[in-house]
């Protein structure tokens, strides 16, 4: 948890216990605890916003449908065919390339 040991987290609630006391921990809990909700529901509001605009706006779209016009086996012939450029170059320079096995 963030990189804190044992001890060192034994350490902070000692130091804490000490500024405030022990009547005053809860509290201070509950107020965190409000205070993440409210960050955690006004994210939640935010996504959901971005999530309505862009379904109005027409911009969603599914993985597939994006991938459906994608040509694959173009795109790997091209690679194949750079990789193959690059072998004969390398080949060119140093001379063929044994494989020791």
């Amino acid at each position: 948890m963030f990189g804190i040991g044992g001890g060192e987290f034994f350490f902070i609630i000692l130091v804490v216990l000490m500024l405030f006391g022990s009547d005053k921990i809860p509290e201070i809990a509950r107020g965190l605890g409000r205070g993440m909700q409210q960050l955690k529901d006004a994210t939640n509001d935010i996504k959901s916003e971005i999530h309505k605009s862009a379904d109005v706006e027409g911009i969603k779209k599914s993985f597939t449908e994006i991938g459906s016009g994608i040509d694959t086996d173009g795109i790997h012939n091209t690679i194949n065919g750079e990789i193959d450029k690059v072998k004969e170059d390398i080949e060119d320079m140093s001379g063929p390339i044994k494989r020791i096995k």
